[in-house]
């Protein structure tokens, strides 16, 4: 309605001047008038500018409407009465409705801003947002008090706290996540997530300072060692102290003095002689315990290359070809894609594999369906995974919590560290190594390479 008032406005007013006009010409042709022809020109011209300061009225409110919203300025207010005539109080009225929604959008998005700068603020995580150009954006209260950097205005200031930090934040992915010890107070988890705001690439870093959870796992670990110390120490000394007294009562009540020396029943030698052996056999059991604890706290740091998946598996197969062979086990692979590689030290990664086959070779002794699956998997910048599934009787859900637990094994002849030595290797290579199991369904080993 309102741009058809206008409409008829603007074609009134044409119509005004081309009548003028034409009178005009008409009185000076026909009638040889100069007076009336001259006014009536006059009054054309006036309607003219009449015409052109209409429209331009119209484009300056609207040069104005637009500049408020690009400028985000809405304070600007336009009247509901207009000396331009009442076809135009309805625009007025819309344009100031539309200044009202814009006020009271930007107003809620100050809130939610408002909201969330209140929010980071108080997180007990650290959060620090740079850009391209490493101008820092975003640092809260938890931040500030783990790196205690002062004038932290670039992220270049966190060489500060250490050089060798800032190259792995520097050269961290989207997605990933390190841990680095700064100090023996500040053990920090940091995560990486990129994102585009404004036109720029930023990138949020999340910080959080482990160190009182580990110094607690590592209290919990050395009592759990303890404990499995005791237990395996206890099991060899008290057999072995006990065996000692017996045989100390042997030699005095079944031996007896002769001119040539002392000398000792048939019974008593045959009983210290089995005594004997048991002590021996006991101390050689200590003695591999020991040489398995060793072997836990000695893994190799990981001497990483680039190598091809396939050709990874394609050991494994060798080594276990035999075994396999054997317990009439076969082993599917499934490599995605085909020529995936991985950074990794094959022999650590090899020697994971192989412990996980064996596991599985073991428990499907006893099953009709003797097959295992050996697959990886590329999931872009996640990572990639391998799996090792069997659906062999599975691990029950109370041994499931526990069996990376070193020396904890549920195997009559296992050492119970392979496990345990695996996941730590995989911890060398900033992975991890998951376990999920549904008794008499399948079992499925994982390790996540990030």
């Amino acid at each position: 309605m309102v741009y058809k008032r206008f409409s008829i406005g603007v074609g009134f007013r044409i119509f005004l001047i081309i009548l003028c006009l034409y009178l005009g010409l008409w009185l000076y042709y026909r009638q040889e008038l100069w007076l009336a022809p001259g006014i009536l020109g006059l009054i054309a011209l006036i309607q003219i500018g009449e015409l052109i300061y209409y429209v331009n009225s119209v484009n300056h409110k609207l040069a104005r409407f637009l500049d408020s919203i690009r400028f985000t300025d809405f304070s600007s207010s336009f009247t509901s009465d207009s000396q331009m005539g009442g076809s135009f109080r309805e625009v007025n009225m819309a344009f100031n409705e539309v200044m009202n929604v814009f006020k009271q959008t930007r107003a809620e998005k100050e809130e939610q801003m408002l909201f969330l700068q209140v929010i980071i603020q108080h997180i007990n995580s650290g959060i620090i947002s740079f850009n391209s150009e490493g101008k820092i954006g975003v640092i809260n209260n938890a931040a500030k008090h783990l790196l205690q950097i002062p004038q932290f205005r670039d992220i270049s200031d966190l060489g500060k706290l250490s050089t060798s930090l800032l190259e792995q934040v520097m050269e961290m992915k989207p997605g990933q996540r390190i841990s680095y010890r700064v100090n023996p107070n500040l053990h920090l988890i940091i995560q990486s997530t990129s994102l585009k705001m404004g036109g720029q690439s930023w990138t949020l870093l999340s910080l959080q300072n482990i160190n009182a959870e580990l110094q607690s796992n590592e209290l919990e670990a050395w009592q759990n060692l303890t404990k499995v110390l005791r237990h395996e120490i206890m099991n060899s000394i008290t057999p072995i102290s006990s065996l000692v007294d017996s045989l100390s009562t042997i030699l005095e009540e079944d031996s007896y003095v002769q001119k040539e020396g002392f000398l000792i029943k048939k019974d008593g030698y045959q009983d210290i002689q089995e005594g004997l052996e048991t002590i021996a056999n006991r101390s050689k059991g200590l003695v591999a315990f020991v040489n398995a604890y060793r072997d836990y706290t000695n893994i190799p740091t990981p001497k990483k290359e680039l190598i091809s998946v396939k050709s990874l598996f394609e050991n494994v197969l060798i080594l276990m070809k035999e075994d396999l062979k054997v317990s009439d086990v076969k082993i599917v692979t499934d490599i995605m894609p085909e020529d995936l590689e991985i950074n990794c030290d094959p022999d650590l990664i090899a020697m994971i594999l192989i412990n996980l086959v064996k596991n599985a070779n073991e428990s499907l002794q006893n099953q009709e369906e003797r097959t295992i699956w050996l697959s990886a998997l590329s999931q872009g910048d996640l990572g990639i995974l391998i799996r090792v599934e069997d659906h062999g009787p599975g691990i029950i859900p109370e041994a499931l919590e526990r069996i990376f637990v070193p020396f904890y094994t549920t195997k009559k002849t296992g050492s119970g560290i392979g496990l345990a030595i695996s996941r730590q290797i995989m911890n060398l290579h900033r992975g991890s190594l998951q376990v999920t199991s549904i008794p008499n369904e399948k079992t499925v080993f994982t390790l996540n390479f990030r």
